[in-house]
């Protein structure tokens, strides 16, 4: 920046340190001026000018030197002012950085890396000069001339011990702040180790290796690429705000270790699934009513929209279709859902399809993923143990639903759940429910305790936020028992003496199921001193949705029993299959589905197969009894991933949109795309997704996906490290065509009221008007 003083005549050629000062005067207001920048920061430097009075120049007493010396003489004289000239220019913006941090990693006495940083380094590195850049984590001071330093990457755990045995180093190394990013030249050498007894075992390696924890490097140069700053807080015990999320990545372990693992686990995904071909698809989609809330995408053409995909369900299909047999790809899906512990707006899906094949191939295939990831990463740090059972196991929709109160079933959990009706007393039944005609289910819960801590803990249950909840229940609270030999019918009172009875030899019945061994069956069919008995009471219809009263209630049970140390925990991973789910599903209000006039929608998406030919017949006759040939894989309560096989004939997948989803005409052209692409003689097929975020949460032990994604959202679906989503600016809202509506008035479509300090847009006519008058 250059500032011209009219009044002075002073110059001032500036660049933030550097003033370069001309001024035709001597005397005080030279000293002034060159007194008065240095106090700002500047380094001056001055010289007299030529005088101009009255537009006439005058001649100097150095010019008239000048001219009396020789051509040789001049010519030196000159080149001297030329350099001294040169170094009064201001300074670039390279220059004014030369020498700090910020430049270090584009100047050329910084050589780059040549150290292999492993955990093995082959033996030929021994003794050579190596050049590695890394992390400044620890400093070991000795004395002036030699310290101790400890360098790593970033990732993993491999850390090199510097050492610096000169007191140039050693000062620039005792300068540099922990963890600043550094370069570091020097030779290679074995750590000296005492010749003492130790209890230490030593490490084990193959001929020509060594590990790094055996090396050191020599110091020879060292230089600081960058800089941390001293106001960043970390450490073991530090807590991360959202928004500081790279400082936890690099300074958590557990959540860097998980990142790592994610990152190996994809890797043996990738080799175990070699044989399909991995195809990635568009991001930039279109609203389709496949089921889920979408993410709108607007366009600078008015009225015009992309979508962010739910999945890449209908390109995969087309895929089926244009004769790629076997796809596979790492999908990044949207879905506008309310969020929680196992949910994200934007996640990541393990996504498959494979044409000339139904669910049992892609189940069959499936499993041989899982436990090829199993196999690979059991570990006992993870509590991760490899799995043996071949195939999962398999329960339907309703055995899942009657039996354990949930789609998702978790096999860890002892007691299913017995319908009662039968054993009810009629007066005990008008205790817990008003509803005519109820359906009673009934579970048994085996508990490490006395009956008296037992009945504590109950109390101490349903006066918590999540008990009270069940209390509330509007079809009507549960009844609680609690099995005790020293009381009267064995605290099962409230069963009356028959129905006490009766009970006993509902459970003493029980057939063993598959899951269960043989102390988990007698658990099951015996009472004992402690145990937990729930009654709810539910409505006499076929099972809908994801889950019953009771169901959610024995999950509640089971999760505060364990914080309580009542039952013992289960660190095995039980996986099944859950299948023949209904196809369709009446309208909750909650979730958008196909936008059709049935009263109903899909129960996954629109393009699930019906699972037999009755099935098929189902759809004219009574669509809500018809099951889809669909699959879920689940683990230990979590729904890992969905699949299907999926409808390959244009005829009836147009047939379930118009006659049984009863969707609008305009909508069913959405998917015109995927009805051409079926009427290409598409070939049967079927597929399936898996969460990986909700897989590697699993396999790694923690109950949330943010702690296995690097940059989570928060339960309001914002990003706190990047602000994001922000507002949208006027700019924005005018190149994209939106509006503002508010749907709480009956001006609902006027647009967006204009900001009041916004000039108003002149037309042409007035403009011209304008000028005219002005020129008048």
């Amino acid at each position: 920046m250059t500032i011209i003083l009219r009044a002075a005549r002073h110059m001032i050629v500036r660049n933030t340190r550097t003033a370069v000062y001309v001024s035709p005067w001597r005397g005080a207001a030279a000293s002034l001026v060159s007194s008065w920048l240095p106090s700002r920061g500047f380094h001056v430097s001055y010289r007299l000018a030529k005088e101009e009075r009255w537009g006439r120049e005058v001649e100097k007493p150095e010019d008239k030197e000048r001219r009396g010396r020789s051509l040789e003489e001049q010519g030196v004289v000159e080149e001297q002012e030329e350099v001294e000239a040169e170094a009064l220019k201001p300074q670039s913006f390279w220059e004014e950085f030369k020498g700090t941090s910020f430049v270090n990693l584009y100047l050329d006495n910084v050589p780059p890396p040549t150290f292999p940083f492993e955990k093995r380094i082959p033996s030929h590195f021994m003794a050579l000069r190596v050049t590695t850049v890394g992390f400044l984590t620890k400093i070991v001071r000795l004395s002036d001339a030699l310290t101790f330093a400890h360098i790593n990457r970033g990732t993993g755990p491999e850390v090199l011990q510097l050492l610096s045995k000169n007191k140039e180093t050693t000062k620039k190394l005792q300068s540099m702040r922990l963890n600043s990013a550094i370069s570091v030249t020097g030779v290679i050498h074995k750590k000296y180790k005492p010749k003492v007894a130790s209890k230490r075992k030593e490490l084990e390696f193959e001929e020509g290796w060594f590990y790094l924890e055996e090396l050191e490097l020599e110091i020879e140069e060292i230089t600081c690429l960058n800089t941390f700053d001293k106001d960043i807080g970390y450490g073991p015990e530090h807590v991360y705000r959202p928004e500081n999320r790279h400082l936890q990545i690099r300074f958590d372990t557990n959540l860097q270790k998980a990142l790592l693992y994610r990152s190996d686990v994809a890797a043996c995904a990738r080799e175990e699934l070699k044989d399909f071909y991995e195809i990635e698809t568009p991001i930039l989609f279109k609203s389709t009513p496949e089921g889920a809330r979408e993410f709108l995408v607007p366009t600078r053409r008015p009225g015009f929209a992309y979508a962010l995909p739910q999945s890449p369900q209908q390109y995969k299909q087309m895929l089926m279709a244009s004769g790629i047999h076997k796809y596979m790809q790492f999908a990044k899906c949207f879905r506008d859902e309310d969020l929680r512990a196992d949910r994200q707006p934007e996640f990541t899906q393990i996504d498959l399809e494979m044409a000339w094949a139904d669910g049992e191939v892609v189940m069959a295939r499936v499993e041989k993923l899982i436990r090829a990831l199993y196999k690979k990463f059991a570990a006992p740090d993870t509590q991760l143990q490899p799995l043996f059972q071949t195939p999962f196991h398999r329960i339907t929709y309703d055995e899942a639903m009657s039996h354990h109160g949930s789609d998702k079933p978790d096999f860890r959990i002892p007691g299913l759940i017995q319908q009662v009706d039968h054993i009810v007393p009629d007066q005990l039944g008008k205790m817990l429910t008003h509803i005519e005609y109820p359906i009673f289910e009934a579970c048994k819960i085996r508990l490490n305790g006395h009956p008296e801590r037992i009945k504590k803990f109950v109390s101490m249950f349903f006066s918590t936020p999540v008990g009270e909840v069940f209390g509330k229940n509007i079809d009507g609270g549960p009844g609680v028992a609690v099995f005790d030999s020293s009381r009267p019918l064995e605290g099962l009172q409230t069963f009356g003496f028959e129905g006490a009875e009766k009970l006993k030899a509902l459970y003493s019945n029980l057939p063993q199921q598959a899951f269960h061994g043989k102390e988990a069956h007698e658990n099951a069919t015996t009472f004992d001193d402690g145990d937990l008995i729930i009654v709810q009471a539910r409505k006499n219809l076929p099972h809908s949705g994801g889950s019953t009263a009771l169901g959610r209630l024995r999950i509640a049970l089971y999760r505060a029993a364990l914080a309580e140390g009542l039952l013992e925990p289960d660190l095995y991973h039980h996986y099944l299959w859950v299948t023949n789910f209904p196809m369709f599903t009446l309208e909750n209000g909650v979730d958008p589905g196909q936008e059709g006039t049935a009263g109903f929608s899909a129960t996954h998406h629109p393009f699930t197969a019906p699972k037999t030919a009755e099935d098929v017949d189902l759809l004219r006759t009574d669509p809500l009894m018809a099951k889809a040939d669909h699959y879920d894989l689940v683990v230990n309560g979590v729904e890992l991933g969905g699949g299907s096989r999926r409808i390959h004939s244009a005829k009836m997948q147009r047939f379930v949109m118009q006659e049984v989803l009863k969707m609008n005409p305009r909508r069913i052209e959405d998917f015109s795309h995927l009805l051409k692409a079926l009427s290409a003689g598409c070939p049967p097929h079927a597929g399936l997704a898996i969460g990986f975020d909700r897989l590697i949460a699993v396999m790694r032990g923690v109950d949330s996906v943010k702690d296995v994604i690097a940059f989570p959202k928060s339960s309001k679906g914002e990003d706190m490290l990047v602000k994001s989503p922000r507002r949208i600016s006027r700019k924005e809202w005018k190149r994209y065509h939106l509006q503002k509506i508010d749907l709480r008035t009956e001006n609902s479509h006027k647009p967006m009221e204009k900001d009041a300090t916004e000039k108003p847009k002149e037309s042409k006519w007035t403009r011209f008007w304008n000028i005219v008058t002005i020129r008048k």
